[in-house]
């Protein structure tokens, strides 16, 4: 089915469409919840709560632009909703601090798959993940994360050189422990 049949069909409330719908975005929007919580289990919850938003609002799709990209900035948006209600995000630190820990090459992340990175990621404290996500996987500026975070456009920044430093610590520790692992052999 196209985007258009899905979304006519979810517009006139056939059951198989909707199915047919979350059956074909699901896997991938549970990759986006995953990236902004901290189990599965939140992400489950999230990618449930996204998905009754997305049959709900789903007569706001205009067909400009991809089905996909609309029902991934619901999920964004339904995580983001989920974490400020979780008051997880971390406060103010000071940006010239959060700068200093940006300093540096980091030389494991050519080592790593995509997929260990992510999983690297997927441990950062949930405020700094949050930002990461937004700013370096999902391409939005700062400006735009503030304000769909409800925070100040210098905490969106600062949350950000903190992620960069806290990525930077984690693989500097894998490249300690491969060096201490060779050394041993």
């Amino acid at each position: 089915m196209t985007d258009i049949e899905l979304v006519k069909g979810c517009l006139s409330g056939n059951r198989e469409v909707q199915k047919a719908l979350f059956d074909c975005y699901a896997g991938k929007m549970m990759a986006v919840c995953l990236r902004y919580t901290e189990n599965r289990e939140e992400a489950e919850d999230v990618l449930q709560e996204g998905f009754i938003k997305v049959f709900e609002k789903i007569y706001q799709w205009e067909g400009s632009g991809s089905l996909g990209g609309w029902i991934r900035t619901i999920m964004i948006n339904t995580a983001l909703t989920f974490l400020r209600s979780r008051k997880k995000t971390n406060g103010h630190t000071d940006l010239d601090y959060a700068e200093e820990l940006n300093a540096g090459e980091i030389s494991a992340l050519d080592r790593l798959s995509a997929e260990e990175l992510m999983e690297l990621i997927d441990r950062m404290p949930p405020g700094y993940k949050s930002v990461f996500n937004l700013f370096a996987i999902e391409g939005y500026g700062h400006k735009e994360i503030a304000e769909m975070m409800g925070i100040s456009e210098s905490t969106s920044k600062t949350q950000y050189l903190k992620a960069k430093g806290w990525l930077k610590k984690a693989l500097e520790n894998i490249e300690k422990d491969v060096g201490e692992y060779r050394s041993t052999y």
